[in-house]
């Protein structure tokens, strides 16, 4: 049952300094509480749940209507944690725009500094940035990428991508944890306030055959059956603002390449939306297997912002606040279990 909904449009501005300082030291010793309350895997598991994710931006002054909940409380965790990530044995790499581009530069510091495998790291970046960017055609491009990991290799993923047509953001989560297949109906949660009617999502349960046939005809369909598609104008090949002479191309090219699964096809260099999208239907006529076109958002909730202006902070209660959380955290005389009865007394007196 809907109880409720918010649309929340993108304006622009940025926190103020004085809250992102702020947000900095309240999420540093709110995760360190966490992680030592319930390990990394817990806190993996919350950043991935798109409710949790809303409501701890909100908690660190940025109010329901804010812009910028996901970039601005990303970055304030990455700069929060720095100099505590090994301590914690919990790390974060990548960020908007350009800080995005060097994920893999920063797993690769961080594993070679830590013993860790930064390959399988930096594949999972790799392949959830592809199928949001590629396989789930909903009309938004990633502009922000964010890795969360531990020192077991468990990681979540929280990425980003804009709408400029309708000015409106959709936020995608993964969990390895839960994780069964990167192609197969993978994400953790995605949130979104608007559902489109049709979306070519191939990596949908449904989308398997279609899959399975695009493969299919990498294999066994000649160049010529797929130039007389082009050239049919009953087929939706011919409608879709592709490029003929480059598909084919392209086609050629995947066919001598010969990947073994979807996931390989998708990381092949140069395999963007249009080829996929055209490989699909020329699957779906040539085999009869369409793929989904559902949206697959399941919260009708987003982020964006009240004239980039967040909602007024009480400074003072703010930064009594971050003393008391890091007194507590931080006193190392207490143990585990005195400090989360200290937790749920602050949980009764705050209720």
């Amino acid at each position: 049952m809907k109880t409720g909904e918010a649309f929340l449009p993108l304006h622009g501005g940025k926190a103020p300094r004085w809250l992102f300082e702020r947000m900095k030291r309240l999420s540093a010793v709110l995760i360190e509480a966490m992680v030592e309350l319930y390990g990394t895997v817990e806190l993996l598991r919350r950043l991935s749940d798109p409710f949790w994710f809303q409501s701890f931006g909100c908690l660190l002054g940025f109010d329901w209507h804010s812009s910028g909940l996901t970039t601005t409380l990303c970055g304030a965790m990455k700069e929060g944690l720095r100099g505590m990530e090994k301590a914690l044995g919990f790390f974060i790499a990548g960020g908007k725009a350009g800080r995005a581009l060097k994920t893999p530069e920063e797993i690769t510091r961080w594993s070679d500094l830590m013993g860790l495998n930064g390959e399988a790291l930096i594949l999972a970046s790799r392949l959830s940035a592809k199928v949001d960017n590629v396989a789930l055609q909903d009309g938004y491009s990633l502009y922000h990428h964010v890795m969360f990991f531990d020192m077991r290799g468990n990681w979540s993923i929280v990425q980003q991508g804009m709408n400029p047509a309708i000015g409106y953001a959709r936020r995608y989560h993964w969990l390895s944890i839960t994780l069964k297949d990167f192609v197969n109906d993978p994400h953790s949660g995605i949130i979104s306030p608007i559902k489109h009617d049709k979306v070519l999502n191939l990596v949908a349960s449904e989308s398997a055959p279609n899959r399975e046939a695009m493969l299919d005809i990498l294999e066994d369909a000649t160049p010529r059956e797929i130039k007389m598609l082009f050239m049919r104008e009953e087929h939706a090949v011919s409608h879709e603002y592709i490029d003929p002479k480059r598909f084919l191309r392209k086609f050629e090219e995947l066919r001598e390449r010969k990947p073994k699964d979807f996931k390989e096809l998708l990381l092949v260099k140069g395999v963007g939306a249009k080829t996929l999208r055209a490989l699909s239907l020329t699957a779906e006529v040539l085999t009869g297997k369409p793929p989904s076109y559902k949206d697959p958002v399941r919260y009708a909730y987003a982020h964006g912002g009240k004239d980039g202006h967040p909602f007024p902070v009480d400074k003072e209660t703010y930064d009594r606040t971050i003393s008391i959380l890091e007194d507590i955290v931080r006193r190392a005389e207490l143990s585990r279990s005195d400090k989360e009865k200290i937790f749920r007394r602050l949980t009764l007196i705050s209720s």
